[in-house]
């Protein structure tokens, strides 16, 4: 594989992980099911047969 097409495929996935993501969290907030003025939140990485292991934290500010 090129590393054109292995960087292809990697914003591909990133852009379904990003897309999908947002859907989720913009859906957990119009639903109310949370409180307060921030949502904490917290993303792991991790792959099949792999070592990787990968969280990135952070907080929401919501409206």
């Amino acid at each position: 594989m090129s590393d054109d097409a292995f960087n292809m495929s990697i914003r591909k996935f990133l852009k379904e992980v990003g897309v999908t993501s947002q859907r989720k969290i913009e859906e957990t907030v119009r639903n109310g099911r949370i409180g307060g003025k921030t949502l904490k939140v917290r993303m792991t990485l991790t792959a099949d047969d792999t070592d990787l292991n990968h969280v990135v934290e952070g907080e929401i500010e919501l409206p």
